[in-house]
């Protein structure tokens, strides 16, 4: 069966990871971020005579070029059997501090770009039948946390919008599965954005010892597998998701341990 697989910042990190996680389960994979050239070598890697690789280049900051994207989308496959929103930008700042036009792009990347590409892919989603939507969410999305408030408020936004979805999608045949990961080896951190919109340029410690793009990537395709509507993927940090619900005192008090490091 023709399968087809639309994958968001997959040029690094987790998004390049389930690329070549999936390659072998579609037919047909849209490989989709800013950074063309590293998306063509990515489809150089995974390219092979049972899958066609398609590199789309577009940026979340800008409705025109989502717009673009989604049409050249269509016109590959009119069926999409999974979505996967990966793209996204962290953030390294005090609340108090972030221009506003920051937070405003921070919301634009990780919010409304994602909301606006399943949007206009809803009904190729729907007419493939039993399709997924994946969102590469955060631990953040369950709570608040130092120097990440409006990255934590958009994670915040996209569980509401699509758990809300899910729940109106699913007699059209479509699934919508939450991946929350919390520590993951990655440049999410180094590409995070400052109070002035410039990039932290820095590994957290934390991140340096999270699991790999790869592991998160398995993690994330066997979770799909088993439809799991939500699941945390990460090491020893993600207890923080049970302590903020049984044990609310604990979580506080790690969590402003934290804030004394700003």
């Amino acid at each position: 069966m023709n399968k087809t697989a639309v994958i968001t910042g997959a040029s690094s990190g987790i998004g390049k990871a389930l690329a070549f996680e999936l390659k072998e389960s579609y037919t047909k994979l849209l490989l989709c971020g800013r950074n063309l050239e590293e998306m063509k070598l990515v489809q150089q890697l995974i390219s092979s005579k049972s899958n066609q690789v398609y590199c789309i280049e577009m940026d979340l900051m800008q409705e025109e070029s989502i717009r673009r994207a989604a049409t050249e989308i269509q016109s590959i496959s009119s069926e999409i059997h999974l979505l996967i929103n990966n793209a996204g930008v962290s953030q390294r700042a005090l609340a108090a501090d972030v221009d506003f036009e920051v937070e405003k792009r921070v919301f634009q990347i990780n919010y409304f770009g994602p909301v606006l590409l399943t949007k206009l892919l809803l009904t190729n989603l729907r007419a493939a039948n039993n399709a997924q939507i994946a969102i590469t969410s955060s631990i953040v999305g369950k709570f608040g946390f130092p120097l990440r408030s409006t990255y934590s408020a958009a994670k915040h936004a996209l569980h509401g919008y699509f758990e809300s979805l899910r729940l109106e999608e699913e007699k059209n045949g479509i699934a919508v599965n939450l991946m929350v990961v919390g520590r993951a080896k990655t440049a999410v951190s180094k590409n995070a954005l400052l109070s002035d919109g410039k990039k932290y340029k820095k590994m957290d410690q934390g991140q340096e010892k999270g699991i790999t793009a790869e592991e998160c990537a398995k993690r994330i395709v066997k979770a799909l597998k088993r439809n799991k509507k939500e699941v945390l993927i990460g090491g020893i940090e993600t207890w923080m998701v049970y302590f903020k619900k049984f044990f609310p005192s604990l979580f506080y008090k790690i969590a402003k341990k934290e804030a004394t490091h700003v």
